[in-house]
């Protein structure tokens, strides 16, 4: 039994089975075969930015969007850090080491962009699985879509650097440009 926390990403090749998996990942928490914390419907948009259509949270603590682990993964994908990386690499990041650090940070996003690529819908769920199997029956043998699975603790780290290299490419950018 698998009682880590789980980041499932999901895309399916049409929209409306992306609604019909949130429906059918819900019911998996209604009958305990997953432990579901957040949820989302996400569109990507052209320029590799996802954008929730549908969001609940399951601890009923009734958090928004904004505040939860899935709106920060689509905030920075589709905030000012999504914009900045090429912009970083190119005009900002004079050195091999920064633009490492820089790589290193986009391994979740880049992944979930892949998942999820540029036009379709999919779910993204953060969810305990009682068996692994709950939700490939569901999600790849009778919706015949993909999941990704990345552990919820990586992505929450992901997520904390990025923002921190965030900050730095702010810090830079404003040095840069106002120091003139």
């Amino acid at each position: 039994m698998k009682k880590e926390k789980t980041v499932l990403i999901m895309n399916f090749d049409e929209e409306s089975i992306s609604y019909q998996a949130f429906s059918e990942m819900k019911r998996l928490h209604q009958e305990r075969k997953i432990i579901g914390y957040q949820m989302a419907v996400v569109k990507h948009e052209p320029g590799n930015k996802l954008e929730a259509q549908d969001f609940l949270d399951f601890t009923g603590a009734d958090k928004n969007m904004k505040d939860s682990l899935i709106g920060m993964l689509i905030g920075i994908l589709g905030g000012p850090f999504g914009i900045l990386i090429g912009w970083m690499i190119g005009a900002i990041v004079g050195t091999t080491k920064d633009a490492g650090e820089v790589k290193n940070a986009l391994t979740i996003f880049e992944r979930t962009l892949k998942t999820i690529p540029e036009g379709s819908t999919g779910v993204i769920l953060i969810a305990t699985e009682q068996e692994l199997g709950n939700v490939n029956d569901v999600a790849i043998d009778e919706l015949h879509g993909r999941v990704q699975r990345m552990d919820e603790a990586v992505v929450a780290q992901e997520i904390k650097d990025a923002q921190a290299t965030e900050g730095k490419a702010k810090d830079s950018a404003k040095k840069h440009w106002f120091s003139k």
